[in-house]
């Protein structure tokens, strides 16, 4: 595996490259946002950890950059900051995980292998044919969806990969546990909020105050259902 870590503290740097030295991992480390970005334009990398503050180009920049390009690439990003707001800042711009500082190499390395696996399964799964729904029309092998025949285009790829879950599920409930078992890839560890602040992009993106698709069951978690219309909730 080949790992690009764009992240300006040396002692974190130290520490990982010690750790995927360990792992048999091929550790790339910049210090700096525009070189780490210029790094990751001329190579290949199977993931890229970028630290949120950086000198030259933040890490929620990289992170849109990155994405901007069409890149599908799993992106991890490090941070001190763990505010609600932050966290949608960084997922709307096209990060796959949030790991905030400090964390262990071993949290790291699920996530990782969360990502990458998660990633893997996708571009094995070579589809031929859409998953249509009531309202949708899905192709996992080129991420297209339309809604009622119009494009969507703006779905960051874990938007993505949750709408495409909910569609081959619909109507039943799933936990916030469940969920980020299934989509994220790994067993709860960290802040659920994260599957919030993805239901509710995805309300925004796809759904409307009377159909929203995507309904809250109280003290349960969520299902996906097109033919019910309520208000948002």
């Amino acid at each position: 595996m080949k790992i690009l870590v764009i992240e300006d503290n040396e002692s974190v740097c130290s520490m990982l490259e010690m750790f995927f030295l360990k792992e048999d991992i091929q550790g790339h480390f910049v210090h700096d946002g525009i070189e780490g970005y210029n790094k990751f334009t001329s190579e290949s990398f199977d993931v890229v950890i970028v630290d949120w503050m950086l000198p030259g180009m933040d890490g929620v920049t990289i992170c849109r950059k990155i994405r901007a390009d069409k890149s599908t690439v799993p992106i991890i990003m490090l941070t001190a900051k763990d505010s609600e707001s932050d966290q949608v800042l960084g997922l709307e711009m096209g990060a796959d995980d949030y790991v905030t500082k400090p964390f262990s190499p071993l949290a790291l390395m699920a996530r990782i292998r969360a990502v990458t696996r998660r990633y893997n399964k996708v571009n094995e799964e070579h589809d031929t044919t859409y998953l249509e729904t009531q309202c949708f029309k899905i192709s996992r092998e080129t991420r297209e969806v339309f809604l009622n025949n119009t494009p969507i285009t703006n779905l960051t790829p874990k938007e993505f990969d949750l709408l495409y879950y909910f569609a081959q599920h619909p109507r039943q409930v799933f936990s916030r546990e469940q969920l980020l078992e299934r989509v994220w890839g790994y067993q709860f560890y960290g802040d659920e909020r994260t599957v919030d602040v993805h239901i509710k992009r995805l309300r925004k993106k796809v759904g409307t105050d009377n159909q929203p698709f995507f309904h809250t069951v109280w003290g349960v978690g969520y299902k996906f259902d097109e033919s019910v219309e309520v208000n948002a909730n």
